[in-house]
């Protein structure tokens, strides 16, 4: 960036006044160079989910046990932390997270999204090897240099939790510092609104991936409300009424709220029947949106549970991982739920057409941020949310 062009950052902080009202919540969305510019998404990649707790998929997915045609199961996995890139190691003592940089000369210990069943991490490059604790165990050419100290030069080692089957890793902090984001605090009181619903017990039913052209802060608004609904959804306002939401405003970086059943529907599905094993506990006549900033949605129903995972990757456009998760019977067969995930497979297309139309509109020159309808107040709360973040320089930090 040249010194005579103006920080996209600073703009919008600059304008951040002008988008919310500190006690009643924010009055329009966020200026269009928060969904369009390159160095917004960059921003937001190191401060947002690396610096945040990105969700980074399924424990189960992430560490599937061994087959017939492989002895070991995998025991480390590379993945991308916002822009931070992180190894995921699997142990008998659980999961740990190291910065996925060689500590010699930084290389790669595995390439973004490769798996590894070895039970030793070995540099690529010159092979300095570590255990599965990160400890340094051997680099070639050192062993008999009096000046080497092999514990000075152990991995990094980063924070990593496993909550309701979810991974989260933090990747812009080491494990120790004062600066990490409370992992609990993050969550607050959306932990106790899912537990009900025994997350950590579910099993995929279906896994769809798309790739939407729009920013995935588009896709998080979207969610966030039905005023929509009664024109893109016809078969979502046939199982659930529009208007029927009713948001939280509670302790914790998330977003959501709870929309109702139609009198006679068991579940959001094609025909409003039951398209899963019912889940014990939970109110038969509600569903749950919630939104574990920066990207995991959640959407919990009677007889299921569906999980958006976002993965930005360029400003105009998002990775979508949409998963169905189901009770297995008491014989271990996993139900099919065709009618859930053919109904939000229609829906979600719905959706991402409007996504799109919104980033095409976004980058017109004429687009001015409009106000928020009375019933988009989750919306609302997510830009605030982000407002905040952006001024604080993250979720729940003060940097």
């Amino acid at each position: 960036m040249s010194q005579t062009q103006t920080d996209p950052m600073e703009t919008i902080r600059a304008t951040l006044g002008a988008v919310g009202r500190t006690e009643q919540g924010p009055e329009r969305m966020l200026p269009a160079l928060a969904y369009t510019s390159a160095d917004v998404l960059a921003w937001e990649r190191r401060h947002l989910f690396a610096g945040g707790w990105t969700c980074l998929g399924r424990l189960v997915d992430l560490f599937p046990e061994a087959t017939a045609e492989e002895a070991r199961p995998v025991s480390q996995r590379a993945v991308a932390v916002g822009d931070v890139g992180g190894l995921l190691v699997r142990d008998p003592s659980g999961v740990r997270m190291f910065a996925n940089t060689c500590r010699h000369r930084g290389h790669e210990l595995l390439a973004e999204g490769d798996t590894s069943q070895r039970r030793s991490i070995i540099c690529p490059y010159h092979a300095w090897t570590y255990d599965l604790g990160g400890a340094l165990v051997g680099a070639k050419g050192f062993r008999d240099d009096p000046r080497f100290d092999a514990d000075a030069h152990g991995l990094v080692e980063l924070p990593v939790r496993v909550w309701a089957g979810w991974v989260f890793g933090h990747a812009l902090r080491p494990v120790g510092d004062d600066e990490v984001p409370s992992f609990d605090a993050h969550l607050g009181d959306l932990a106790g609104i899912l537990a009900p619903y025994a997350c950590e017990r579910l099993v995929l039913a279906d896994r769809h991936t798309y790739e939407v052209a729009a920013n995935w802060k588009v896709l998080a608004e979207n969610y966030h409300e039905c005023y929509h609904c009664p024109l893109i959804h016809p078969e979502l306002c046939q199982v659930s009424p529009p208007d029927s939401g009713d948001n939280y405003h509670l302790p914790g970086a998330w977003v959501g709220g709870s929309m109702t059943l139609r009198e006679g529907m068991a579940t959001m599905s094609m025909t409003g029947e039951q398209a899963a094993n019912p889940l014990p506990g939970v109110d038969p006549t509600r569903v749950e949106y919630l939104h574990v900033l920066p990207n995991l949605l959640v959407s919990a129903h009677p007889d299921y549970v569906m999980a958006h995972r976002l993965v930005p990757l360029s400003p105009g456009r998002t990775w979508v991982e949409c998963s169905w998760l189901v009770a297995a019977d008491a014989d271990g067969v996993v139900p099919e739920a065709r009618g859930a995930v053919d109904f939000w497979d229609v829906t979600n297309r719905q959706d991402w057409a409007a996504c799109e139309s919104v980033q095409r509109g976004l980058a017109s020159p004429h687009f001015v941020p409009g106000p928020f309808a009375p019933n988009e107040d989750a919306v609302a709360d997510l830009v605030a949310t982000l407002a905040r973040a952006y001024l604080d320089g993250g979720f729940g930090t003060s940097s």
